[in-house]
């Protein structure tokens, strides 16, 4: 008898195991980031490390992918909860009928430059000059696909003009410009930083300042932030605030720390083997960054200027900008 209450007990323990199991991996959030080392998605990895997740009692799992489009494209596939990326996928994927929200804003501008080939940039002084030549983005129908082609359509090229080449980012962005089949590139902090210092590159547009955006683009460029399906955001309420609370103390975290303790909360590998330039572009970064997680004011109109002007599935089409962001999961978690 004592024996066979033993073996029940055991068999319960294990059924009681399982389920928790089962009840911790469904409760995982995975966020796939368009690139974790770059500085523009620098929250996430920023709020992990100082425990913010844990804090909230969320567990998050952080994947990286090289571009934005990757990480969006495993979203509306079910493999993750949430991407950090750029707001304007979420115009976008609008207009092919699927229903995104940026939930935290992360960067009030996109944070990158065009850079140029050191050796024709005596040639190519402007965006207009890229007739003939390739631009090298992160990946096709990515956010710098899409602003490459509107600064070169300031100057009347049509996409036409010059040659579109996906070549990732970080070190195989690098390597094009190195190995020269790419004359501008579109790429953000800390790889902005290394080929400039290394002087294989200089800047041709800066989108990394509010003052060099509204020049370039004609406002703010509400860029990185954290986007959900409507749905989940619907039915995981409560885990969309608590992912807004953590992401909005890593937030404020960046608005009152140098860069130096910033950095410090990062991966050493991040730094790309320079520590120095690493905090020196940090710090040139901090302006770009949303004190709040708050969606500015005019800024998703200035984005579905941009993608309005060459994108084909944009062009004609009624967006509701309205649908496409919610600053409600930032007012609730404070």
């Amino acid at each position: 008898m004592k024996l066979k209450l033993r073996s029940t007990a055991v068999i319960a323990a294990a059924i009681f195991t399982l389920h928790n199991a089962d009840a911790s991996a469904a409760d995982k959030i995975t966020i796939i980031v368009g690139g974790i080392n770059k500085l523009i998605y620098l929250p996430p990895k920023l709020a992990e490390n100082l425990g913010y997740f844990k804090d909230e009692g969320l567990d998050v799992e952080l994947q990286s992918q090289q571009a934005g489009v990757d990480a969006e494209n495993e979203l509306l596939a079910g493999a993750a909860q949430a991407v950090v990326g750029f707001y304007d996928h979420s115009i976008d994927l609008q207009s092919k009928g699927k229903s995104v929200q940026s939930i935290v804003v992360f960067g009030l501008v996109p944070g990158s430059k065009e850079l140029v080939r050191s050796d024709v940039a005596d040639r190519i002084r402007n965006m207009g000059d890229l007739k003939g030549q390739t631009l090298g983005v992160t990946a096709l129908g990515s956010s710098s696909s899409y602003l490459g082609q509107y600064m070169a359509g300031k100057y009347g090229l049509k996409s036409s003009d010059f040659s579109i080449l996906p070549v990732g980012a970080g070190n195989s962005l690098m390597a094009s410009i190195k190995q020269k089949r790419v004359e501008v590139a579109w790429t953000t902090e800390p790889t902005t930083s290394l080929l400039v210092a290394s002087g294989d590159a200089k800047v041709l547009v800066d989108l990394s300042t509010v003052d060099g955006t509204k020049a370039a683009l004609g406002g703010l460029y509400p860029a990185s932030s954290l986007y959900v399906e409507s749905g989940w955001a619907r039915t995981h309420k409560t885990e969309a605030t608590k992912l807004a609370r953590a992401f909005v103390r890593a937030l404020q975290f960046i608005q009152t720390h140098p860069a130096e303790e910033i950095a410090a909360k990062m991966p050493t590998d991040y730094y790309g083997g320079n520590k120095a330039l690493y905090v020196q572009a940090l710090k040139a970064s901090l302006p770009m960054y949303s004190p709040d997680g708050k969606m500015p004011d005019g800024g998703p109109e200035t984005v579905l200027k941009v993608m309005s002007a060459f994108n084909p599935n944009i062009k004609g089409k009624h967006i509701n900008l309205s649908e496409t962001y919610t600053n409600s999961f930032v007012t609730e978690a404070k």
